[in-house]
């Protein structure tokens, strides 16, 4: 009989995130949890202002009863997932990549609550949550190595040992690459639908990869995010109806992480995740040059800021910048399709 946990994970997660949408948005509306808008974000977002944010806690409610659903499954139709179970680096790779996304999602809700509730427009200061966000990224990384990772692959390259000698400088690198991805996607939710439509084709990407590592618990993985990241699209798409806010894209922020240390290769993001990169990068050039000359590289920084005061719709920057990264994916997998 044909493995269906991948399809039910991805219903399930939609599903989920879809209808507590329902429920959820109203509630934050309720308790006046809108979106303060920055004034230094372009003047037309003026008009977003007091629109519920927070609502990432809908993404994250449905990828957590999309993999719950598969885990149910896969113990009673003792398919492939329910084989990885039996192998304890993939089950500890799976488990702490769920909980580097929970506890990444959780330093976005504090960061929210202090934004929204505490009338703190700028939340958590950047030391606290660099402090933070540094400490969960070694705290996963130290449950990989006590789980028994010992390579990490690099296309043409192949696998480099992280135990010793070089390649013992993995470490300190993964921790900069986890932390600068996870706010790379937190400074990519920047006007609506971009963020979680990105992630949408990245989820995809890496769980053809998964597919063809026959990786089953990474590409449930997988599964759980797309789903849950097309039923907050319905929500969140121009108009968008309700925020992620930092709950949300910390916690793809941490999955998307997760689930590229979940195949071994993390360094495909740097092609998968492309749009994450360009964002990250835009932001920390046009603040360095502007420090250095007072002048200004883009118009506005972040990327999508800079297409959108050049007279790019929201709807267009999110459609270029989706295709941009369905190239990136592309580019992402040759390395495992033709194994180099």
């Amino acid at each position: 009989m044909k493995d269906l946990t991948i399809t039910l994970t991805a219903i399930v997660a939609f599903a989920v995130t879809f209808f507590t949408g329902y429920i959820i948005i109203p509630y934050l509306r309720k308790l006046k949890f809108g979106q303060t808008i920055l004034e230094d974000g372009p003047n037309w977002h003026k008009s977003k202002q007091g629109t519920p944010t927070m609502g990432g806690i809908m993404i994250v409610l449905g990828v957590v009863a999309g993999l719950l659903m598969a885990v149910i499954f896969s113990l009673l139709t003792k398919n492939s997932f329910y084989t990885d179970f039996n192998d304890n680096y993939r089950l500890v790779v799976t488990i702490s990549g769920v909980m580097l996304a929970l506890f990444m999602g959780a330093i976005g809700f504090i960061d929210d609550y202090i934004k929204v509730v505490k009338k703190r427009n700028l939340g958590l200061t950047a030391r606290q949550k660099t402090f933070l966000q540094l400490l969960i990224s070694a705290l996963y990384l130290t449950s990989l190595a006590l789980a028994g990772m010992k390579t990490t692959t690099i296309p043409f390259i192949g696998d480099i040992d992280v135990t010793k000698g070089v390649g013992l400088l993995f470490w300190p690198i993964a921790l900069c690459f986890i932390y600068g991805f996870t706010n790379a996607v937190n400074l990519t939710d920047g006007i609506d639908g971009l963020a979680s439509s990105v992630t949408l084709v990245v989820a995809c990407g890496f769980m053809l990869a998964s597919g063809f590592l026959a990786n089953s618990s990474n590409n449930v993985l997988c599964s759980a995010l797309a789903g849950a990241c097309v039923g907050f699209i319905c929500w969140n798409a121009h108009p968008a109806k309700v925020f992620m806010g930092d709950t949300g894209s910390m916690f793809l922020g941490g999955l998307v992480v997760a689930i590229s240390f979940g195949i071994g290769r993390p360094v495909l993001l740097i092609f998968a995740g492309i749009i994450y990169l360009f964002e990250a990068l835009s932001d920390i050039i046009q603040v360095a040059y502007y420090k250095k000359t007072k002048k200004r590289i883009f118009k506005m920084a972040p990327l999508h800021h800079h297409f959108e005061m050049c007279g790019w719709s929201e709807n267009k920057i999110v459609l270029v910048f989706s295709l941009v990264t369905l190239v990136g994916c592309f580019v992402a997998l040759l390395p495992i399709i033709f194994n180099f």
